[in-house]
């Protein structure tokens, strides 16, 4: 599927850096575990986010040509003060402020190195949207917040995944991720809430060479279905399979499978 528009990117993520500015000032307990991150407390959990904007925004600016070092990107780390809400707050309205206006300054064809092998500023558009958009959830559901997200977003965060997986196959065959093989095998996500415009419907396939999808409703060994938020935090391993809004038909320990392997970093 087409990616989305680079201003929409770019609406997202100035959006999403509202809704979790309101988390941090909600009067959650920033020190408390998150517990999809559960190595993270919540203001850790902002702090690497904010921080992920910060470093992605100056390599844009910048136009690196190759991977910048954290610890030289001014202000990665948040404000000094820990514990402090106003402080992180106003940290992450500043890091919105910054990585939306230099993306939209770039446009999405600015060349910048990437990780995954597309040179542009378009790749840290959509890669920094659902980078904030699932770690949004993390802090929503450490504080006992609801969450919601946007159609279309959800569904483009999917397909990035199911890209992210196959690029890590193709370039790091010591990793987990490629144990994803097996012919015969697929995965069907399924979900119930969205029209056909949309298409929210995916067929993953573990081919002998790795993982192929395609968006589709297609008989699988096995279907996970529900709503697409709750489809998408699933398969991002932010809720758990037997969630109430979540239905799993057919071979369960293939889902599983997959859930342990496709991991990020």
């Amino acid at each position: 599927m087409t990616p989305l528009a680079h201003d929409r990117y770019c609406d997202e993520i100035a959006y999403q850096i509202v809704l979790l500015r309101q988390v941090v000032t909600s009067g959650a307990d920033l020190s408390g575990t998150v517990p999809t991150c559960p190595d993270w407390s919540l203001e850790e959990l902002v702090r690497h986010t904010g921080g992920a904007l910060r470093w992605a925004e100056l390599m844009v600016r910048t136009g690196a040509e190759e991977e910048v070092p954290e610890e030289q990107v001014p202000g990665v780390a948040g404000p000094e003060a820990v514990g402090d809400a106003a402080a992180l707050d106003a940290w992450l309205a500043e890091t919105g402020e910054r990585i939306v206006a230099t993306l939209r300054k770039a446009g999405p064809d600015a060349k910048v190195w990437g990780w995954a092998g597309i040179q542009s500023s378009g790749f840290w558009a959509r890669r920094m949207t659902h980078e904030i958009t699932v770690h949004r959830a993390d802090a929503a559901l450490a504080a006992g917040l609801p969450y919601e997200v946007a159609p279309e977003v959800a569904a483009d965060a999917i397909d990035e995944w199911l890209q992210i997986v196959e690029y890590v196959q193709r370039t790091e065959p010591q990793d987990v991720v490629g144990e994803l093989v097996g012919p015969g095998s697929s995965i069907h996500l399924h979900a119930t809430d969205t029209g056909p415009d949309l298409n929210a419907e995916w067929v993953v396939e573990l081919t002998e060479d790795g993982v192929r999808w395609r968006r589709g409703h297609e008989k699988a060994t096995v279907a996970l279905r529900g709503p697409l938020t709750f489809v998408l935090l699933a398969f991002y391993r932010r809720l758990p399979l037997d969630a109430k809004e979540l239905e799993v038909l057919g071979e369960r320990e293939l889902l599983e499978f997959w859930l342990e392997r496709a991991t990020f970093g």
